[in-house]
């Protein structure tokens, strides 16, 4: 079967690549679609360290193939979106509700996949850019059939992440004041998200002019080249900062934007050894910086959840997918979207 495999050296589209049926609590499924995120870029580049060989991608949906013992909840034929938490559930975090916090989520690399015979790394619990793949069964939610698929691969990284951020960790409230620096798949989540929490005023930043359009359909009341503006729309500082590029200057502009009691949410990966600085004394008018992992999310639940806010036009999803590429043209995707000349650029199969 088909699949993007990194080796440490190169992104390669190979049509040789094997995965196994699915074992106890494991689903098979064929991929229909997937995003590609930054995340799987940071792969590549060395920001984000992964084992070597990999099937690189992460944010996909597709159809259930088949399952393995005692999974009930999904069977073959039924349609998934996929998340990359493979929580364990028993945990004394899952059991309190934060299952990103899960221990057994993080850092454990399976290989389900073998090509010529040698094992293959999976990337995220997921590895979404291959015709099928093999995942835990609590990463793979049920979606309604009339979902396109192309979107609902949105939900599993895009969506939870960004959506997530402003509703589970920031828990933005309404008549609040958002500044989402960097509108990429990640920050147009946090202004549809910041939009649905009745946010008053949403200031998107991005170096990127072309983006406005798409910032103020997601949610933007204001757009920007740069944060020297925020001040004249946001005098007093900002409710909330969103940094969705991982750039350690953009973090401290963030944190500098605040306003009394406001807070700095986190979600860009800079490289794992970064550190960023900031004034310490502007700390004590109750400012915070706060990390978030995968949007703080619940993703049997929120999948669910935002599934539904899609069939009912609140949540866009569609409007995120602005190139569809065959996974053969993977190069031509990456480059789209290193160039950001796409919102996501989607995979298919």
């Amino acid at each position: 079967m088909r699949g993007v495999i990194y080796d440490g050296e190169q992104v390669r589209v190979v049509d040789d690549l094997e995965v196994r049926e699915p074992g106890p609590g494991e689903v098979r499924v064929a991929i229909s679609a997937a995003g590609l995120c930054h995340s799987d870029l940071s792969v590549v580049d060395g920001t984000i360290p992964f084992p070597v060989p990999v099937v690189l991608g992460h944010e996909g949906a597709g159809v259930v193939e088949s399952v393995g013992a005692g999974v009930v909840h999904v069977a073959p034929g039924d349609h998934v979106s996929l998340s990359t938490l493979a929580n364990c559930g028993t945990c004394a975090e899952c059991g309190r509700g934060r299952p990103t916090m899960c221990r057994r989520a993080i850092g454990r690399p399976g290989q389900p996949f073998t090509r010529a015979r040698e094992p293959v790394h999976q990337f995220a619990c997921n590895s979404a850019f291959a015709e099928r793949t093999v995942v835990q069964a609590v990463q793979a939610v049920r979606i309604p059939d009339d979902i396109p698929l192309p979107s609902a691969a949105l939900i599993g990284c895009g969506v939870l992440t960004g959506v997530g951020a402003v509703l589970n960790r920031a828990r933005v409230e309404r008549g609040d004041s958002v500044l989402v620096i960097g509108t990429g798949g990640i920050g147009l989540n946090v202004l549809q998200g910041a939009r649905l929490a009745g946010a008053l005023t949403i200031v998107a930043v991005d170096a990127n002019p072309a983006k406005e359009a798409v910032a103020r359909q997601f949610g933007a009341t204001h757009f920007l080249t740069s944060t020297e503006g925020v001040p004249k729309i946001l005098p007093t500082g900002a409710d909330h900062a969103f940094e969705c590029v991982g750039r350690v200057d953009l973090i401290r502009q963030a944190v500098d934007l605040l306003d009394r009691h406001g807070q700095a949410i986190l979600l860009g990966v800079p490289p794992a050894m970064a550190e960023a600085s900031f004034r310490v004394s502007s700390m004590y008018l109750d400012k915070s910086i706060l990390g978030c992992r995968y949007g703080s999310s619940r993703p049997q639940h929120e999948i669910a959840l935002y599934a539904d806010l899609y069939r009912e036009g609140r949540l866009l999803l569609d409007e995120l997918v602005t190139g569809t590429y065959p996974v053969e043209d993977f190069d031509k995707a990456a480059q789209d979207a290193e160039a950001g000349r796409v919102a996501r650029a989607v995979l298919t199969f």
